[in-house]
Parts: structure tokens; C-alpha cells; sequence
């Protein structure tokens, strides 16, 4: 797709309940903006979520990793940033040609919410957003190409799981 044509598309969920996302993540046009951004609007929301879901679920079972601080960090930061948007980029690419872009990216952020639930019951809860997020970069950026289509997603994604990771990895030594 060539610049101009960029230029003439409308942005991903630009007539859709996906449109109160903010343009740098719904624009292929500066990459190192919609990872900031998308870690700006992925991150505070999440950890609000997650506050919300342990306020109303106080006794639900918690997400454990284990290990070393350098495998930890490499699981969380590195691992399953990687593999996760490497699933997420293929059942979406299969989504938008059956979908409308919003619909596929909904859907990826649901499933993705159901399968870490999978893991820890309220986990999901506070996991949709960020893969609302991952998931609209990941629309978004395959209409450039689709190494930044899978590239972006998982940096930010890598930068919401860091701070995270820090915590379990090091604990109250930070």
C-alpha cells in the first residue's frame, strides 16, 4: 500500500464504537507514538481493572510465576509478548478477512481475556483492555506491512508487562 493510499484510508474503527481510541493507535503513520501511546492508554487502565477486580473478587486466586529474576523477566517481558502477539496476529489476520476490523479486534481482546482467566479467574478481566490495545496496533499496522503489524503490538506489550515483571522478578528489593 503506498503512502498516498494510507493517506485515503480511514482509520481502524474510524465508524465504529472504536473510534474514542486515540488516532496514533488507529493510524499507521509514527511508530515509536502508537507504541508510547498505546502503553499510555493500555497500562493505567489495566491496573485499574485489576484493582477493581480484586476489590470485588478479594479472595480469587492470583496469577503465580516462578523463578529466577532472569527467567521471569525473560517469561513476562520477552517470551510472552513474543508468542502471545504471534497467536494474536494470526487468528486476527484470519478474523479481518471473515469480519469488520472492529468486530476481529473485539474478539481477539475477549478471547484473550477468556484465556488468561484460563489461568487465574479475574486475571481476564483486566487483561482484555491491553489486548484491545495490541489488538487495533496490530489492525492498524498490518496495512503498512506485517513486520510492524507484529512488531508494535509486542513492544508495547513488552513495556506493559516491565513494570509487572519488576515486581514479581525483585519484589519489594526495587
Amino acid at each position: 500500500m503506498s503512502s498516498e493510499d494510507l493517506a485515503d484510508a480511514s482509520p481502524v474503527g474510524s465508524q465504529t464504537i472504536l473510534r474514542f481510541l486515540p488516532l496514533a493507535l488507529r493510524v499507521p503513520e509514527r511508530p515509536l507514538v502508537a507504541v508510547a501511546v498505546g502503553w499510555l492508554v493500555a497500562f493505567p487502565v489495566s491496573i485499574a481493572l485489576a484493582w477493581l477486580a480484586s476489590l470485588a473478587f478479594p479472595h480469587a486466586a492470583q496469577p503465580e510465576l516462578k523463578g529466577s529474576p532472569a527467567l521471569v523477566l525473560f517469561s513476562v517481558v520477552i517470551f510472552s509478548p513474543l508468542a502471545e502477539t504471534l497467536i494474536m496476529g494470526g487468528v486476527l489476520l484470519v478474523l479481518v478477512r471473515l469480519l469488520p476490523e472492529s468486530v476481529a479486534i473485539l474478539l481477539s481482546a475477549i478471547g484473550w481475556g477468556i484465556a488468561h482467566s484460563l489461568a487465574a479467574p479475574t486475571w481476564g478481566m483486566a487483561i482484555w483492555w491491553p489486548f484491545l490495545i495490541f489488538s487495533t496496533l496490530f489492525v492498524t499496522w498490518r496495512r503498512r506491512s506485517l513486520w510492524p503489524a507484529f512488531l508494535l503490538p509486542m513492544c508495547t506489550h513488552a513495556l506493559q508487562n516491565l513494570g509487572p515483571a519488576l515486581l514479581i522478578a525483585f519484589g519489594k528489593s526495587l
